[in-house]
Order: structure tokens, then C-alpha cells, then sequence
């Protein structure tokens, strides 16, 4: 695969875990898929993982070039899990608009987590 965009983000947990105490759910709903809500919450390391998706759709934003603007919503982005645990990403709404028009193929992601941080690396092909 040749690499056509590359995007990276870091966030940290303690800040996400404030926004999410002070915003609750509707903040949760707002940005994470019920898919990704599912995965995350309850899990030993709860913040870890939303952290750890939250990195991964401004990574994944990145590739695309758009930030988020332009009419993209966050659960345009959606980071789910393989069988094996490998997480995907998939594209809705206008992130797939966007993929599509830049010509862009399948966007593989990386996430790692640690008590403070998570992090995110995502890469796309030429399609």
C-alpha cells in the first residue's frame, strides 16, 4: 500500500476524564458511536479507551485534512474492533464524502494508551 496521508494525535486522559465528568453523557453521545460507547465503558481503564478512540478520530481527521469543520460530525468516525482486537476504522456521513473525493483507500489505525496519555497513529492508502 502506498502511503497517501498519515495523521498522529496524543490526548490526555485526565482532561478528557474533567470534560466528560463536567459534560456527561450528552457530551459522550455526541462525540463516540454507541458501538464505541459499548466497547469503552465499564472496562477496567475506561478513560484509557475513550481517550484512546478520541485520539484516533482526530488522527484519522487529520489524513483526511478537514479538522472539524465543513460539516463533519464526530460519529462520522467510527473506531471499532476486529475479532482479534485490531481496531478499524469506518467512515460515514461526510468524512466518506471526503475520503472518497480525495481518493483515498482503507485508513489503518494504531492505538496505544497508558494511565496519562493515549495515542493514535492513522495511515491511508491511495485507493
Amino acid at each position: 500500500m502506498g502511503v497517501a496521508a498519515h495523521g498522529v494525535d496524543m490526548v490526555d486522559c485526565k482532561r478528557l476524564g474533567e470534560v466528560v465528568r463536567g459534560r456527561g453523557r450528552r457530551f459522550l453521545e455526541r462525540v463516540f458511536t454507541q458501538a464505541e460507547l459499548d466497547y469503552c465503558i465499564g472496562k477496567k481503564r475506561e478513560m484509557e479507551h475513550l481517550a484512546g478512540r478520541f485520539a484516533a478520530k482526530e488522527a484519522v481527521l487529520k489524513v483526511l485534512g478537514t479538522g472539524w469543520r465543513g460539516g463533519v460530525n464526530w460519529t462520522d468516525v467510527e473506531i471499532l474492533n476486529e475479532p482479534s482486537g485490531q481496531p478499524r476504522v469506518k467512515l460515514s456521513g461526510k468524512c466518506k464524502e471526503i475520503a472518497e473525493q480525495r481518493k483515498l483507500g482503507e485508513i489503518l489505525i494504531s492505538i496505544s494508551h497508558i494511565e496519562t496519555h493515549a495515542i493514535a497513529s492513522a495511515v491511508a492508502g491511495g485507493a
